[in-house]
C-alpha cells in the first residue's frame, strides 16, 4: 500500500444467509452446519462499504484514495472481495488459517487487528455494526481497542469528509447525535445506513477474473500470466504467520468466551397470536416483539 495515498479499509464477512435456516442448519453439536446454508455477504458490512465509497468519492479530487476490504474465513471469502471491487474497493485480503478456527470476537479482532497493522498506514476502519450469525456488535470496538484508535460506533449517514476529519450521523436509542473525528478512526455502521451502490458494469468487466490462488488451484486454473500483467486481479490470501501474531491469542486458545448451552427453537404454524384492528392492541404487540428481541 502506498503511504501516501489516504486509505479505508472494510471489514467484511461472509455469513450464512440466517433467512433460509432449515431443520439441517444446527449440527449436534450446536455449531453451524454452514454447508447446508448459503453463504451471502454480511448486510451490515455491505453498508459499511457503501460509507467507505462515498468517502471515496469525497476525497477524489483531493488525493488519491484506496478502498480495502479484509475478511476472516475460509478461502471461499474472497468472494466477498470480488463483490466488493465490482463495486468500487481496490483490492482486498482474505485472511485465512485453520488456527482461527474456533475464533470468539476477542480472538477475531485480535487477528483482524494484526492484519489492519500489517497494512500499515490507515486512516479509516469501516465495518458493520454486527453480524447476522452472531449479532454480538463487538468485534469492531475491540478491533479499535487493540489498534488503539478512536471509535464512532451506530454510523447511520456520513454528514461530511475533508482530508482532516468526518464527520458522522449516529443512530442512538432514543435519536441521533452528530460527532466528528480526525484520523484514524475506526468507525461501525448501523443497519439503517444507505444500501450499497450496485455492481458497475465497467467494474465488474475489469475485475471479473479477480481470484485467489486457492480459487486458481481448485479450479485448476493458471493465472500466473495474467497476475503478472494484471497484478490487481490477484486476491491476496494471508495465512496466520503472514500477519504475525501470538499464536496463543488465536483461535479456541484465544477465546474465554465457551458456549455451556445451546437450545435450537422452532416455530410451528401453531405458535401464532391474532389481535383485533386496535390502536391499543397493536401497540402491547409490538412491545411484545420488541422485549423478545424479535425486531
Amino acid at each position: 500500500m502506498n503511504n501516501k495515498d489516504f486509505q479505508i479499509v472494510v471489514l467484511a464477512k461472509q455469513v450464512p444467509d440466517t433467512h433460509n435456516v432449515g431443520k439441517d442448519a444446527m449440527k449436534e453439536d450446536g455449531t453451524i452446519n454452514r454447508a447446508a446454508l448459503p453463504a451471502i455477504f454480511n448486510p451490515d458490512d455491505l453498508k459499511a462499504l457503501e460509507m467507505a465509497l462515498a468517502c471515496k468519492d469525497s476525497l477524489k479530487d483531493i488525493m488519491p484514495v484506496k478502498v480495502t476490504i479484509i475478511t476472516m474465513g475460509p478461502s471461499r471469502a474472497a468472494e466477498i472481495v470480488r463483490e466488493s471491487m465490482f463495486r468500487g474497493a481496490d483490492n482486498g485480503f482474505v485472511v485465512s488459517d485453520k488456527r482461527f478456527a474456533g475464533s470468539d470476537t476477542l480472538a477475531t479482532s485480535y487477528a483482524l487487528s494484526a492484519a489492519i497493522k500489517k497494512l500499515g498506514k490507515v486512516d479509516i476502519v469501516f465495518s458493520g455494526r454486527q453480524a447476522i450469525d452472531g449479532d454480538t456488535a463487538q468485534v469492531g470496538p475491540q478491533v479499535a481497542e487493540k489498534l488503539e484508535i478512536p471509535q464512532i460506533t451506530y454510523a447511520e449517514e456520513l454528514m461530511s469528509m475533508t482530508e482532516n476529519e468526518i464527520v458522522i450521523k449516529r443512530r442512538l436509542d432514543r435519536g441521533v447525535e452528530t460527532v466528528k473525528s480526525k484520523f484514524p478512526v475506526l468507525v461501525t455502521v448501523h443497519g439503517n445506513a444507505n444500501d450499497c451502490r450496485p455492481r458497475h458494469a465497467k467494474l465488474l468487466m475489469t475485475n471479473k477474473k479477480a481470484c485467489s490462488a486457492s480459487e486458481a488451484k481448485e479450479k485448476n486454473i493458471d493465472m500466473e500470466a495474467l497476475w503478472a500483467s494484471k497484478p490487481y486481479l490477484k486476491i491476496e490470501e494471508w495465512s496466520a504467520d503472514d500477519i504475525n501474531p501470538d499464536f496463543e491469542r488465536l483461535g479456541l486458545s484465544g477465546s474465554p468466551t465457551k458456549v455451556k448451552s445451546i437450545e435450537n427453537v422452532v416455530l410451528t404454524s401453531k405458535e401464532n397470536k391474532k389481535i383485533n384492528n386496535s390502536e391499543s392492541e397493536i401497540n402491547e404487540l409490538m412491545k411484545e416483539l420488541i422485549s423478545s428481541h424479535i425486531i
